[in-house]
């Protein structure tokens, strides 16, 4: 079969099983099949004859894809803020929308001139690790609940080169750090979700990707509320505390910040205007 015919059965496959996006799936999946080509390649070969062993290999992936299984997890790759991320179902897959949270803290750390950065939850390890890219000056910990999530971040700085700058530390929010109370910035994409609103999350997540970084107790807040208690606690003052929150969930974060406690309280928006990042100040 040629490239161009299998890229068109896979597409209507794909819709017909209702995956979304179904021609950018079916060229992420082909594109890895043959040995990770760009979409260029795809498109300039046409007439390119799929090997049997590739054609078994794509239509093995396609059935993947088909039962929800997300991309991602199937080629064991995402990228984000321009750098290549192993992840697996043991790790939530980096979105771009969290690269507003990365964004924020970059904007807010130009102040300061060695910064000492935490990233509570940090999964893959894309929060911590673009930002250590991005700030040569820079003491970073990774701290997760997850060991499996844990050894997915040290094998991506490993990777990224980037694994002599950063701690990863095993610990349920910050209380593994308790006894530190210097650090410039507490950042965090915690999980978020509600159990209340469980049934309008995609099936790909809700199916697929690690619950424990999906879910937060009944309204969203069980990770986040204990988060900016132990964050305040680890933060030198004038310290920032950076999370990201759901579309619905501005108000009830923005409640938990007493002003005796925080102050300069700022929330950023996404590029569709939804409140994506808060940020607030220590007294």
């Amino acid at each position: 079969m040629q490239l161009k015919q299998a890229l068109a059965s896979a597409v209507d496959r794909l819709e017909a099983d209702e995956v979304g996006s179904p021609r950018m799936n079916a060229e992420v999946l082909l594109m890895f099949v043959l040995g990770g080509v760009n979409r260029a390649y795809l498109y300039a070969h046409p007439e390119r004859e799929l090997t049997p062993e590739e054609e078994a290999r794509y239509d093995e992936l396609l059935a993947q894809r088909a039962t929800g299984m997300p991309s991602q997890y199937i080629t064991g790759h995402q990228e984000f803020w321009g750098l290549d991320f192993v992840v697996s179902p043991a790790v939530l897959i980096p979105r771009p929308e969290t690269e507003h949270l990365v964004e924020t803290v970059l904007e807010l750390a130009h102040e300061v001139p060695r910064p000492k950065i935490v990233d509570v939850g940090t999964g893959s390890g894309c929060i911590a690790l673009a930002l250590t890219h991005e700030l040569r000056n820079a003491e970073v910990y990774a701290i997760d609940v997850s060991a499996e999530a844990l050894e997915i971040a040290t094998a991506n700085a490993v990777r990224l080169q980037l694994d002599g700058r950063v701690r990863f530390v095993q610990s349920n929010v910050l209380q593994a750090l308790a006894a530190v109370s210097d650090f410039d910035f507490v950042v965090s994409n915690p999980p978020y979700v509600g159990f209340d609103e469980a049934d309008k999350v995609q099936k790909s997540v809700r199916d697929f990707e690690p619950r424990a970084a999906v879910f937060a107790g009944e309204q969203g807040l069980d990770v986040i509320a204990p988060l900016v208690q132990q964050a305040h606690s680890v933060l030198k003052p004038g310290g920032w505390l950076a999370v990201e929150i759901g579309y619905s969930m501005r108000d009830a974060v923005l409640d938990l910040l007493s002003p005796t406690m925080w102050e300069d309280v700022r929330v950023v928006p996404d590029l569709q205007g939804i409140p994506r990042v808060v940020a607030a100040r220590k007294r």
